[in-house]
């Protein structure tokens, strides 16, 4: 478990008085990452393996609760693969696909065998898989840092970063981080972006997730993630504006929860309101009940679609959920967070190996410009279905009765709300969703 005195060196120095633990007072480095979430600790590993000298800060210690459904899909998979995490160790689930359920109907749908990602999803709690990644980050060579809570950027003359300033510890130490260079990963708050002016577009959604935890032996050992479509609000009658999930982490709990998408000129879901209603619709061998609850409920906001932008701004560049990165098809945010991370520590490597000053602020340049053609297309039409679709009937509509009865239709679904999808195209359903990709008018920051 990581402490507030991590990476202190020890020992009595040669005059026998105590040495200065490393990590009190200020400190300096090329690059700060503000947040020890699966984006900021992605980035930190990626920068560290690449030879930069890395700050890792972290407000809270570890291990620590996260609102999240737990799952991973293979492009998540593939980003842990990339890091180097061993995904062979204890507290690993691995499940084999998703199970839809809709209307009285089940169906189960293998991950697709591609040759950019594996084929397979995993689970793991985020109460220790935030501080795996963040060891894991510390291996590779990043210094962290945690108790420190980020107040405020540090900007020169010309409104440049050169670091920030923090509280540090029980005792709220004022201490300084320098370096020209700050990665924001600090969660749908995003208080590193907004203290530079960079305004969420409030024309984007955030949506609203809740979890809790229940023992189910009937169930946690389930190979496939499973989602339910036709859930409805108490109250109304109207269709849930998302779905509900079942994710088994495979030591005896399973991970329940509803995701909902805001709908303009109506009032928010009563996530808790709706759990209780469809709670009972599960079969009772799984055992899941207020006797059996593992976990309070509980609830956050996930930022979707790109909704703060640009993702660099003076020595700024903005990872996960600080930037809006949630997946408004899905709801699916890890993978794109270690994503970003990388992104954005191979952007910096490069940017770093050219002299400061405007040769060094093109290539910082190139980090929005390659979120944009990853994410652009594929995020602007997730938002369109999402107001059009998904914000009012749910899920229930893409899972029509003939959709499915129709594997090839739900393999195509599948595909792309999960964004799998090899290019070159690798057979026909990978070319239709390319194509309905391109026809998207790409949005131009």
């Amino acid at each position: 478990m990581t402490s507030e005195r991590d990476d202190a060196s020890g020992g009595p120095t040669t005059d026998g008085t105590s040495p200065r633990p490393d990590g009190a007072g200020d400190e300096e480095a090329q690059v700060i990452v503000v947040g020890a979430g699966p984006a900021g600790s992605a980035a930190a590993a990626h920068l560290a393996r690449a030879g930069v000298d890395v700050l890792l800060l972290e407000k809270s210690g570890f291990p620590r609760e996260k609102v999240c459904g737990d799952g991973l899909t293979p492009r998540g998979v593939r980003q842990l693969v990339r890091m180097g995490i061993d995904i062979n160790a204890p507290g690993w689930m691995r499940n084999k696909g998703m199970r839809w359920v809709c209307e009285g109907r089940a169906v189960e749908l293998d991950w697709p065998r591609l040759g950019s990602h594996p084929d397979f999803g995993l689970t793991r709690s985020r109460y220790d898989f935030d501080e795996l990644l963040a060891t894991h980050a510390r291996a590779a060579g990043a210094r962290l840092r945690t108790q420190v809570k980020v107040t405020a950027p540090l900007c020169d003359r010309a409104g440049n970063l050169t670091g920030v300033s923090a509280a540090r510890g029980p005792g709220r130490e004022p201490v300084r981080y320098r370096a020209p260079l700050v990665v924001a990963a600090d969660g749908a708050s995003a208080r590193t972006a907004l203290a530079l002016g960079l305004e969420r577009d409030t024309a984007l959604p955030v949506a609203t997730a809740a979890r809790r935890y229940y023992r189910s032996e009937a169930r946690t050992h389930d190979p496939y993630l499973e989602l339910w479509a036709d859930l409805r609000c108490p109250g109304t009658g109207l269709d849930l504006p998302g779905y509900g999930w079942v994710f088994p982490l495979g030591d005896g709990r399973i991970n329940i929860g509803l995701g909902a998408l805001p709908r303009r000129g109506r009032r928010t879901v009563d996530l808790r309101a709706a759990l209780e209603h469809w709670l009972p619709r599960l079969p009772a061998h799984w055992g899941v009940g207020e006797e059996t609850a593992e976990s309070p409920l509980r609830s956050a906001p996930l930022p979707m679609g790109l909704n703060r932008r640009p993702q660099y701004r003076r020595g700024l560049l903005l990872v996960g959920d600080s930037a809006g990165m949630v997946s408004p098809w899905s709801g699916e945010g890890v993978a794109q967070a270690m994503e970003a991370g990388e992104v954005a520590a191979e952007t910096i490597a490069l940017a770093l190996a050219r002299p400061a000053g405007a040769r060094r602020e093109h290539a910082l340049h190139q980090y929005p410009a390659e979120i944009r053609r990853r994410w652009g297309r594929y995020y602007r039409l997730g938002t369109l279905a999402g107001d059009l679709v998904l914000a009012r009937y749910g899920y229930r509509p893409l899972l029509h009765p003939r959709v499915m009865a129709s594997p090839p239709l739900l393999r195509a679904l599948a595909r792309l709300l999960t964004h799998a999808a090899d290019e070159p195209a690798r057979d026909g359903i990978d070319a239709v969703v390319h194509a309905l990709l391109r026809a998207v008018p790409a949005p131009r920051r």
